[in-house]
């Protein structure tokens, strides 16, 4: 038998992965399968194919043709995000393998809803999953100077599709992205090739930014198998993993198309047809009237995302002629105490310790704002990370509540 400079057969390192060290060690003679098997936890299903396989072929064809290409064991990315961004793996057997060689993945239906994000290194593993549609959700604020079109044709995640924050939104106001219609957002998405069956991962090329806007856009209209990667883009692009440095044509006609589709049905034009169909849940959203309302009656928790200078009112507002302070009875928890310095969602006892420290109850009902609603969807995320999966966000957020002349404001 031909063992490595570690004492391992190169077959079975080739079965397992590279990711094998010691003090797994590998075992070289018949005498110890039955304690090598047992410590790899395979199961009863495997002792008579081995018995079998043992008795009439070589012991490396065995491990490598019954453990690899019956079981396909591997170490795989575990799709949860850490607090130390590290990357947990497991033996994972693949049973229902039906190419040799193929390699394990956990697929999207193993990933639970309730949690919010996936790691960069889930991604990879299931990028190439057919039930699987990546989209890029970059936006920037206006002082920042960034294109995020132009940043996508540069480098994106292979197979990403582009969402325009700004351009899949409500037409007929002046706010900024503004949720739009059931019908033009379901005419968007379809455009874009998106169908319900679709298991979608939204990123953004600042970590973990305006990509949770997206997710609660779908989760307004009902679609609930939609994750954040975890760091987004900088993340993906530091743990090595390819970008493709320019758009393919059919990604800018789908991203033009989508545009198009929003334009045709606030003019009342028809539209192709449609491949999502939505289910809109009002509660995850609110409007003017009710942050009104809920300062009287307070059936609400009201946390506020931007800065605590912008919330206290110490600084002007980035827009013009939005006055500075904050809703009444609102409280501050920036959304960038919910990241870590990688822009990665922190873990559920650290995200706990946040909103309790300022005075929020994970047993009460919220609703969040922030500037224009992107933000504030971070805090959703987070929330939702704690199981509260009810959150509303507050679209029209500071920029239409401080631009109105009778709406309340408080400065600390």
């Amino acid at each position: 038998m031909v063992v490595d400079k570690n004492g391992f057969d190169p077959f079975l390192k080739d079965a397992f992965g590279s990711s094998i060290d010691p003090p797994f060690v590998v075992p070289h003679s018949a005498a110890t399968v039955s304690l090598f098997l047992i410590q790899c936890k395979l199961g009863d299903m495997l002792w008579w194919q081995f018995a079998m396989a043992y008795a009439s072929f070589d012991f490396n064809f065995v491990v490598f043709g019954v453990l690899k290409r019956l079981f396909c064991i591997q170490t795989v990315p575990v799709p949860v995000s850490t607090s130390q961004n590290s990357k947990t793996t497991g033996w994972v057997p693949c049973m229902a393998s039906s190419s040799v060689g193929r390699r394990a993945t956990y697929s999207t239906k193993s990933v639970s809803t309730n949690e919010p994000v996936v790691s960069v290194d889930w991604l990879y593993d299931n990028l190439k999953m057919p039930d699987i549609k990546v989209l890029d959700a970059s936006w920037y604020m206006p002082d920042e100077q960034r294109n995020p079109i132009q940043e996508y044709q540069v480098a994106h995640i292979p197979g990403a599709l582009f969402f325009d924050v700004d351009g899949i939104a409500d037409r007929t106001t002046k706010l900024p992205h503004m949720l739009p219609s059931e019908e033009a957002f379901a005419a968007a998405v379809s455009a874009l090739g998106i169908e319900n069956k679709d298991d979608l991962v939204v990123y953004d090329g600042k970590g973990l930014f305006s990509a949770a806007r997206v997710w609660w856009m779908f989760r307004v209209f009902g679609h609930d198998r939609v994750w954040v990667l975890d760091g987004g883009l900088p993340r993906w692009r530091a743990s090595g993993y390819d970008v493709e440095s320019s758009a393919s044509s059919d990604a800018i006609l789908k991203a033009s198309a989508a545009s198009e589709a929003i334009e045709k049905v606030y003019k009342g034009q028809t539209v192709g047809p449609l491949t999502f169909q939505t289910k809109f849940r009002p509660h995850l959203v609110w409007n003017l009237d009710q942050v009104k309302k809920n300062i009287e009656d307070k059936t609400h928790q009201h946390i506020d995302a931007r800065s605590k200078p912008r919330f206290d009112g110490a600084v002007p507002e980035p827009r013009k002629g939005i006055r500075s302070g904050h809703v009444p009875g609102s409280k501050c928890i920036p959304f960038g105490q919910l990241l870590d310095s990688s822009y990665t969602l922190l873990p559920a006892n650290e995200l706990k310790k946040r909103f309790e420290q300022e005075g929020i109850s994970l047993d009460s009902p919220a609703v969040t704002s922030c500037g224009t609603g992107v933000t504030a969807c971070i805090l959703a995320l987070g929330l939702h990370r704690l199981e509260k999966f009810d959150v509303a966000v507050y679209d029209g957020s500071w920029t239409e509540w401080g631009a109105q002349a009778d709406t309340p404001v408080d400065i600390s």
